[in-house]
């Protein structure tokens, strides 16, 4: 159904134009119901600027690249991100995704040689090793959620690279905590009425519990470091000896960044590959294109940082896939000063957000905005697109410290997977798009391993890929009115 709007008057307001908002709630309700779909709506609806209310507070919404390289990088230090991340603070602490300003700084400055080219680049052979043991344990035929395998995949991976810890037996737990950690957003009750209900029913108790069983992971980990005294030349063992001024940093600054790292730096990679593998499935000339050049470059071995050149196909379909489906996919900052913009005047205070499912499916920059063409990315015949019309890494001074680190991975995982198995879509899914702190499918993705030497000739596993003539039941959760309005809330509901 499409999303309607209704526009407010705007004769008394200074802000640019927008859905009249509720009283109390203002436009909260429309926003929680389709996310994604409300402001694409806007877009279409308002142009370059609309604005919307969370409450009382008013929230501007910004849609043009200009707009993004305007607040990233040319006037960064009058934006701050504190206010608008806070609850994700909640979760991860003060690590370099919810602080700001001189702090943000001097503690990028402080982990960035973890993530220098070569520092970087010495971690492929863990990441190609990694999958090829997880890949061991699949099999031809095997119906997987390809989601929580690619999370519990990255996941080992980013404890060995950083923190030279092998999760292998504590992926499974850990992944839960995160997802869920993620995935029981703040309800109405918590957020409007600051109610915290401790529980197991309440999306806040959810999150609490599961914040609580990574922080006793992680305690432990910092007490036994603490106890050895060796340096390992691990992100870890550097925030142990790291100081602010003459103090060293205290175990909550400590778990704090290994909060951060540890979340970023597996839910990225993991979403980034699950669409693609989803986009790959449903598009079989892509598919074809792609696997014909991992035939012809690697032959089967596993890939090296030599090959990735050589594979620019395979860099394509990543870059084309984070466009349809950024796995971040919004972002907003809080003025600290006035600031004109488009020829409007914006108040010290004002929030502002902008959306990269928004700005990445722009009709009148992207040819054909909703189809997977990643030849697109062809530097040579490729679409030309102006800049910051595609920033799933966002940008300027808080760019993700980890993007090399996650499209390394991203590429080497891909590559390694493809030469072996290629997941296809298992029959009666519907996909249904879970936009939280990052964009998730809502159920997972269940896929049916076909092994790569028989793509072309999948006859053997067709009854795989079929839905039967008796039918089947679709995999999404359908909820009731009821359901739809106790999540909103923030109580869970079986």
């Amino acid at each position: 159904m499409a999303t309607t709007l209704e526009s407010r008057d705007t004769q008394t307001s200074a802000l640019p134009p927008g859905p009249r908002p509720l009283p109390l709630v203002g436009n909260i309700l429309a926003f929680r119901r389709d996310q994604l779909g409300y402001l694409q709506a806007l877009q279409r609806a308002y142009g370059k600027m609309a604005t919307i209310y969370i409450g009382k507070t008013p929230v501007v919404l910004l849609f043009r690249p200009e707009h993004v390289r305007y607040v990233l990088t040319e006037n960064p230090r009058n934006f701050t991100s504190r206010e608008v991340a806070e609850g994700l603070r909640q979760l991860i602490g003060d690590g370099l995704l919810t602080i700001d300003g001189e702090a943000h700084r001097q503690q990028r400055r402080m982990v960035q040689p973890a993530f220098h080219r070569k520092r970087v680049e010495s971690y492929a052979s863990i990441m190609t090793n990694y999958t090829g043991e997880t890949l061991k344990g699949w099999h031809a035929g095997e119906r997987i959620d390809i989601s929580r395998a690619m999370q519990e995949l990255t996941l080992r991976i980013v404890g060995k690279c950083l923190f030279n810890l092998d999760l292998a037996d504590q992926v499974d737990t850990l992944g839960s905590a995160f997802t869920e950690m993620i995935g029981n957003p703040i309800g109405l009750l918590e957020g409007f009425l600051n109610m915290r209900i401790d529980q197991p029913f309440t999306a806040y108790g959810k999150r609490m519990a599961a914040k609580r069983r990574v922080d006793e992971f992680i305690y432990r980990l910092i007490a036994q470091r603490r106890r050895e005294t060796e340096d390992k030349g691990d992100v870890l063992s550097m925030l142990l000896e790291a100081q602010e001024g003459e103090v060293a940093l205290t175990d909550t600054q400590v778990r704090d960044h290994i909060m951060t790292f540890v979340a970023a730096g597996h839910e990225t990679t993991a979403n980034a590959l699950t669409w693609t593998f989803y986009l790959l499935s449903q598009h079989p000339t892509a598919r074809a294109k792609l696997l014909a050049e991992l035939k012809s470059v690697l032959a089967g071995r596993a890939p090296t940082i030599d090959d990735l050149p050589n594979l620019p196909y395979t860099e394509w379909a990543l870059n084309e896939s984070m466009r349809l489906y950024p796995p971040a996919w919004t972002q907003g900052r809080r003025a600290t000063k006035a600031f004109e913009l488009d020829g409007v005047h914006f108040p010290a205070g004002t929030m502002v957000m902008f959306s990269q499912w928004v700005i990445h499916r722009l009709p009148d920059i992207w040819d054909d905005p909703e189809a997977f063409r990643p030849e697109r990315w062809d530097p040579v015949n490729g679409q030309k697109t102006p800049p910051w019309s595609y920033f799933p890494f966002g940008g300027g001074p808080r760019i993700c410290i980890g993007m090399p680190f996650a499209q390394l991975e991203a590429k080497l995982l891909l590559a390694t997977i493809l030469q072996q198995y290629t997941p296809h879509l298992a029959p009666g899914y519907r996909l249904e798009l879970n936009p939280l702190i990052t964009l998730r499918p809502k159920h997972g993705m269940p896929m049916i391993l076909i092994p790569t030497a028989s793509e072309g000739n999948t006859s053997s596993w067709e009854h795989l890929l079929h839905v039967s003539s008796s039918g089947q039941r679709e995999i999404a959760e359908r909820k009731g009115c009821l359901g739809a309005l106790l999540s909103l809330f923030g109580v869970m509901r079986a």
